[in-house]
């Protein structure tokens, strides 16, 4: 079997010929027409037709003086028919090829084909060319399209290759596409605007996590890469706005796993005058939605071995409830000593740093496996939720809530708390766990809490992440972008070609 250098070598060959024909392998443009797919779809409307197709070549196959070749498209595959005294007199400085040029291409390269639509003797629809271009010279073969592309590896470096031999990877990424294109038609039909704020920060806040740090040049200053978006757009709200939203990148220099990325794509919104109770009926709406037009009205998913059924309606959890069921413990009065108790007897892994807090989620986390949903999670203790607004009738709780899907939380929502003094002094608690060596707890910003004295109207705000993606598709973090990050490397084939 012939190496990759080796078949390189043959296609740089028929490159090297048709640039001695005169003929350029790399044309600026196509003069495509229509879609493969609308041809098949209303032959009658194209039938005898002139029109122009294009695409990469998938197929060969040639009987004497006739030619087939199958092209593929983003819409789908048509039929080249091609007759040796059909095809007119090559032009090579538009970069046609004749007849007997066609053994130059490859499979994998691209050609335009100008022609009549028709069917042939069997009954298939074609394209009958009396003009072929080429658009394209490959000059590295594709993996065996029949076999598929099996090696994760490859899959997921050389993405480019996933996409065009496994048609259900390619699906996938579209429907990624459509699920924000959803998001964002959802918005504006309620009356949102997307408000595009900055990526690097001075203090990164809103969340629990470590952030990236990078250094700024021209002011000699170090930023840091968001991990939330939750500050900034609340400073919108402060703006006046009343509807806000963003869809864009946030990064948390934290861990690989099968449902975290520390690049990924995440959205929040942000809504003057509602509270989390208006919030939790709106991401209900929220969620219809996607299901319907990304997943035409599909109600049951099989999601890492859970059966969620979204047309039973969404449960609702009591926090405090849940917990004491599975571990025994009020987690409004609990102790340390409990807390140790519960992680040590059901094996729980991370390490808490002996604080209270970062046990009781870690219990959470442990309990939540067991939820299939979809649920919410309701009545968390204010402890946990240092930014959400105090119940006013039980003031150790937040009022937020948490929607569970498969054994994770997949979003948090919560009524803002507003309040300049009270969001200080939970600032300052979270500096004092950070400076105890809690790299996850927030930064104090001082910034956030002179806009809140300005004043900032009560808002709702919630957020989640293309982790919901990944859940309905059910499948891995990296599997569910199109480029994931891995370590760079460089395997001894590419070295050997390129002379490095």
């Amino acid at each position: 079997m012939a190496t990759l250098s080796e078949l390189r070598n043959i296609r740089i060959e028929k490159l090297n010929k048709l640039k001695e024909l005169g003929v350029d392998p790399y044309p600026a443009r196509s003069k495509k027409t229509v879609n493969n797919s609308e041809i098949l779809d209303e032959f009658e409307k194209h039938e005898g037709k002139t029109t122009t197709v294009a695409g990469r070549i998938l197929s060969i196959r040639s009987h004497k003086n006739l030619i087939f070749i199958d092209i593929k498209d983003a819409s789908g595959k048509i039929q080249l028919y091609i007759k040796q005294d059909g095809i007119n007199e090559p032009d090579h400085t538009k970069s046609e090829l004749g007849f007997t040029e066609i053994e130059l291409l490859d499979l994998g390269d691209f050609v335009e084909a100008t022609g009549i639509v028709t069917k042939t003797q069997r009954g298939e629809i074609s394209v009958q060319p009396v003009s072929l271009r080429i658009l394209v010279k490959t000059l590295r073969p594709l993996p065996d399209q029949w076999d598929g592309l099996k090696d994760k590896e490859t899959r997921l470096r050389r993405r480019y290759l996933d996409t065009n031999i496994n048609p259900e990877v390619y699906q996938r990424f579209i429907r990624r596409a459509k699920f924000w294109e959803v998001h964002r038609e959802f918005f504006k039909k309620h009356g949102f605007y997307e408000m595009n704020i900055p990526v690097l920060e001075n203090i990164p806040g809103g969340a629990d996590a470590k952030p990236f740090v990078t250094h700024m040049e021209a002011i000699d200053q170090d930023f840091f890469l968001r991990i939330s978006q939750e500050l900034y757009l609340k400073r919108l709200i402060g703006c006046g706005y009343e509807k806000v939203y963003e869809i864009g990148p946030r990064f948390r220099n934290e861990g690989l796993s099968d449902e975290h990325l520390p690049e990924h794509m995440a959205m929040e919104f942000y809504w003057a005058y509602a509270d989390w109770k208006e919030g939790m009926e709106f991401v209900k709406k929220l969620y219809e939605e996607i299901l319907e037009k990304v997943y035409d009205g599909k109600k049951k998913f099989t999601i890492r071995g859970y059966d969620v059924d979204f047309s039973k309606g969404w449960e609702i959890l009591d926090f405090a409830e849940a917990m004491k069921k599975k571990f025994g413990i009020d987690v409004h009065n609990t102790t340390l000593k409990e807390v140790e108790e519960q992680i040590d007897k059901y094996h729980i892994k991370g390490d808490f740093g002996k604080n209270v807090v970062r046990g009781v989620d870690m219990l959470w986390k442990e309990l939540r496996k067991e939820i299939a949903g979809p649920a919410f999670l309701i009545n968390h203790p204010k402890y946990l939720s240092p930014l959400a607004k105090t119940n006013i009738d039980m003031p150790h709780l937040a009022e937020r809530f948490q929607p569970i899907i498969a054994g994770s939380e997949l979003g948090n929502g919560w009524s803002e708390d507003n309040d300049p003094q009270r969001q200080l002094q939970s600032f300052k608690e979270q500096q004092d766990l950070r400076d105890s060596g809690d790299e996850e707890a927030q930064w104090l910003d001082i910034d956030f809490v002179e806009m809140l004295e300005y004043g900032m109207p009560p808002t709702f705000g919630f957020g989640h992440s293309e982790r919901v993606f990944w859940f309905l598709e059910d499948v891995s973090a990296r599997e569910g972008v199109p480029f994931p990050q891995l370590r760079y490397e460089m395997d001894e084939t590419t070295k050997e070609i390129y002379g490095l």
